[in-house]
Parts: C-alpha cells; sequence; structure tokens
C-alpha cells in the first residue's frame, strides 16, 4: 500500500475531514504486526503516523498513489532528468554517525549528485520484519526526515510491506531519486583522458571501519564515526568553477579501488594512484593491518571520486577544500594511457603495484 493510498476525493470539504482523521491517526502498538501490511486501518495509521507525519509536503499531501510534478517548473532547471534507484539493508541499523535512515537519504542524494543533478525528490519504499518495535520504525523515519530538510530534498510518495518473522532481518529500505541535470553539464566516465588528474574528497574507510566495529564481533574501542553525508553542495561547489568535469563517483561498496577500476575499464585508460597521497585515518589504518583488510576496497558513505583536466586540477582542489564536505580533498593520482583498464598503485617502498576489482565482499551489508 503506498504511502498516499488513502481515499482522496477534490470536494474541499471532503479534504478536510481526511486529513483531520489521519491527523488522529496513532500506532498504539508496540511492535510491528502482520496487520500493519494487510491494506487495513492498522496500515493507514502505521503511515499516518509514522511516514506521512514525518514526510509531510505539498506533493505528498495530495494522497494520490504517485507523486506528480509540473513540468514547466522543472524544465527551467536543466534540460536533462536523473533517475536512480538503491536498496539499504545495513546491518546493524544504528551505528557510529549515521543510520539506515539517513543513509538511504544521503545514498540516493548522492548518485543524482554525482551525475550534476541537483537532488529534488525522493521516493521511500519499507519492509519491515513482524515484530520489529514501533519506536525504531519511528526513529528511522525521524532520522530520514531530519537528513531530507538538511539536504533540501522532498520525500513524495513510498510504499509499506511487513513480511513474516524470520523472513527479512527487521528494517529494509528502498528509495529512489529524481534530480535535475543543469544545461552543459556532462560528467560520464567516457570522458577520462591521459593526463587527468584524480582527487578525491577526504579520509577513506570510515564507513565501512565503524559498521564493522558496531557489530561488536571485535574487541576494538575507537572513535571512528560513519563518512555518511550529502555530497550535492560540494559537487554544486565543485562545478560552478569548472563545469568541464570529466567523471565523477561516489565511492561506496567495493571503495576506491572498485571505483577506479570502473573509471579505466569504462574509458580504456590506465590509472597510476600514489599510496603515499591517499588519505586513511590512522586508526581506520591499524584496524586494516589487524584483520587483513584494504583500506582501498572499504566501502565510504561520503567520499567522491572526481576526474578533472590536469589544467583545471589545482582549481577544482581548491574549491573541494573551501567546502566541509571537500575540506580534507587531496590530488591522490593521474590518468595514464596504458596499460589500458588497468589501476596501478605507487607504493611507499617505490615500487607498482596493480590494484584489481574487489573479488567477493569484503564486509557484506554494509549500505
Amino acid at each position: 500500500m503506498d504511502f498516499s493510498a488513502h481515499n482522496s476525493t477534490p470536494n474541499p470539504l471532503f479534504q478536510k475531514i481526511e486529513q483531520v482523521r489521519r491527523r488522529q491517526s496513532t500506532v498504539r502498538d508496540t511492535h510491528i504486526t502482520l496487520a500493519h501490511g494487510s491494506g487495513g486501518k492498522a496500515m493507514r495509521d502505521l503511515i499516518d503516523d509514522i511516514f506521512v507525519s514525518s514526510f509531510d509536503n505539498p506533493i505528498l499531501s495530495q494522497l494520490e498513489d504517485q507523486a506528480s510534478f509540473n513540468l514547466s517548473q522543472l524544465l527551467p532547471q536543466g534540460d536533462r532528468l536523473a533517475f536512480t534507484t538503491d536498496s539499504y539493508v545495513v546491518d546493524p541499523l544504528f551505528f557510529p554517525g549515521s543510520d539506515i535512515g539517513e543513509l538511504a537519504v544521503n545514498g540516493t542524494i548522492n548518485d543524482l549528485a554525482v551525475s550534476g543533478a541537483k537532488p529534488l525528490y525522493l521516493t521511500c519504499s519499507v519492509i519491515l520484519e513482524e515484530g520489529l518495535p514501533t519506536a525504531t520504525l519511528r526513529r528511522v523515519a525521524a532520522s530520514m526526515k531530519a537528513a531530507a530538510q538538511t539536504a533540501g530534498v522532498q520525500i513524495v510518495t513510498g510504499d509499506t510491506k511487513v513480511v513474516y518473522r524470520g523472513a527479512a532481518d527487521k528494517l529494509f529500505i528502498n528509495t529512489a531519486g529524481i534530480g535535475i541535470i543543469p544545461t552543459g553539464i556532462n560528467i560520464s566516465a567516457h570522458n577520462i583522458q591521459p593526463g587527468d588528474a584524480i582527487i578525491i574528497n577526504g579520509e577513506l574507510g570510515n564507513h565501512g571501519a565503524a559498521i564493522l566495529i558496531a557489530r561488536g564481533e571485535l574487541a576494538l574501542e575507537t572513535d571512528i564515526k560513519s563518512d555518511c553525508q550529502p555530497l550535492h553542495g560540494l559537487v554544486e561547489t565543485i562545478l560552478n568553477v569548472c563545469p568541464e568535469i570529466h567523471a565523477m563517483r561516489d565511492a561506496t561498496r567495493g571503495g576506491l579501488a572498485t571505483v577506479l577500476n570502473e573509471f579505466a575499464l569504462s574509458s580504456h585508460v590506465g590509472i597510476r594512484i600514489n599510496e603515499a597521497s591517499i588519505p586513511v585515518r590512522e586508526e581506520v589504518q591499524g584496524m586494516c593491518e589487524i584483520l587483513g583488510l584494504d583500506p582501498l576496497y572499504l566501502a565510504n558513505e561520503g567520499k567522491l571520486v572526481v576526474v578533472v583536466g590536469s589544467d583545471k586540477a589545482d582549481t577544482v582542489l581548491s574549491a573541494m577544500q573551501s567546502h566541509p564536505a571537500g575540506k580534507n580533498a587531496c590530488i591522490i593520482g593521474e590518468v595514464i594511457s596504458a596499460p589500458p583498464g588497468v589501476v596501478l598503485l605507487k607504493t611507499a617502498f617505490g615500487t607498482e603495484r596493480i590494484v584489481d576489482m574487489l573479488v567477493g565482499e569484503q564486509l557484506p551489508r554494509i549500505c
């Protein structure tokens, strides 16, 4: 059942009555039951009390089975639509620095942002396990509300499903996002050329490390927090000084190494990065050494990889460092012509090794 799937009518009086009735809807159950997915009153109360009340905005308040937009208002902002979707199954739901709700909002925003798009609208669909504490769901919805407000986007429609106890692990979220790409922006891995500079906006691996520590499987004490943050403001800052960005991608699952390999394969070029230039927090590096992990493959949720012509690199770097999300930005390497499709790492010992695509999964369910 959609968040907006209630009876609606163009009669203003009926609409007012429905709005008053909905405001009185309250979830009294302490845990999610199968009735909350039945399509009846229990489900309506859950949606109204937790989701609609949290995400309320002019589009959502129309209470239709879909969100509709005025194209005449969108067209002046750009000439292309960016559309993405992602699902979030992170374990645990809450971890140092963030939680599954904020992660779902920011992750989808960032997928739009790396195309150069201005994120505008999100959807939110949840799959709930029978027995999930209602307080947990409220906390997640409040986190999504705060993240959306901070980023200046609206959650405009959604869906709720409940599955039997044991058929899911507490709570899964799917979000989709729509944004507008400004005229003249063409960001694609196929634009990458030999000589381009590679820039990242800060330390690698904090999110993956925070998730691992939060699972409580290791006797480690640290203040590492997830780097979860929206990146569209940083992207806007970059494009203001250099609309000719060649490629951009957020380094989530698979980390920096996977993004660079995708770039190299898409553009048929080689990439060389300098180990000494790659920022990794000391605690993250130490954890990786203990566990035999490589920070180049650890997940991030607030890290951006930018590829730009070498003549624009210093300008872009300076702009990134002026933004809170890019204050630790640095140039870490360059694009080379050969060997094509290969990423090379210049080590601290002066040698080179191949950084291959991640095989398997270092840490499952990190987003």
